[in-house]
């Protein structure tokens, strides 16, 4: 499933795309993706700690959305680990710590080359409705893309946070790059791990830059042509 990023459609789908018709109109799209989304998560189990990402795919980066909910059984587990000195609140320092620990055991690799993630924005819900099953830890990172060209590419994502009590969501957005089709999705049997397959288009600089080389070439060879003709007309009227 490609999960809508924004209102732009996409330019190539995937084969986990929904009815054209959908794709056509992204906010019924949205709709039906939220419907799914808030079922999953109503429906996982009370002893499980769901990690669902989102990964949206740029020409020179990857970032990843992941939510954490606690099941009310394994609720008080996840707490300890997140909120250190045990007040009954979680503070930005612990979440920013505790994202730290869980971006230790994500990977992402793009044609086999590691990338390094970095957090760009936590938020951190109540302790209460943690406890309660209901509450959502959201992390935020950015991992950028070392220029790789226009072409085919693999994208590959992999969850190993709490993998004891864990359960796993992975989608792919619709990229907000005309430049990025996704071209395919395939995951394990618990969606630990996701293999995402995109085609990067040439940006409109290289574009241009090629125009200007072949441009420069043709007039080279025009002059070379000329200037040899001039020559040998030359020595015609000697």
């Amino acid at each position: 499933m490609i999960t809508v990023r924004s209102s732009r459609r996409s330019s190539g789908g995937s084969a986990d795309r929904g009815p054209r018709s959908a794709v056509r109109h992204p906010a019924i799209l949205t709709l039906v993706l939220v419907a799914a989304c808030a079922s999953g998560l109503s429906a996982h189990r009370r002893n499980e700690y769901l990690q669902a990402a989102r990964l949206a795919i740029d020409p020179d980066r990857v970032e990843i959305v992941l939510d954490l909910t606690a099941g009310i059984a394994v609720a008080d587990t996840v707490l300890a680990a997140i909120d250190r000195d045990g007040n009954a609140s979680i503070s930005p320092d612990e979440a920013r710590a505790y994202a730290a620990t869980v971006l230790k055991a994500l990977a992402v690799h793009v044609d086999g080359d590691p990338l390094t993630l970095a957090v760009t924005d936590t938020f951190a819900p109540d302790v209460a409705a943690v406890r309660n099953g209901e509450g959502t830890l959201r992390i935020t990172a950015v991992a950028a893309i070392p220029w790789s060209g226009a072409g085919r590419h693999r994208l590959r994502y992999r969850n190993g946070h709490r993998v004891d009590v864990g359960a796993y969501l992975a989608n792919t957005l619709v990229p907000a790059s005309d430049r990025v089709t996704i071209d395919s999705q395939r995951r394990d049997v618990d969606q630990r791990e996701l293999l995402v397959e995109y085609t990067l288009q040439p940006d409109g600089a290289t574009r241009v830059r090629g125009g200007l080389v072949v441009g420069l070439v043709t007039l080279l060879l025009w002059a070379a042509v000329w200037w040899g003709r001039r020559r040998v007309g030359g020595r015609f009227e000697t």
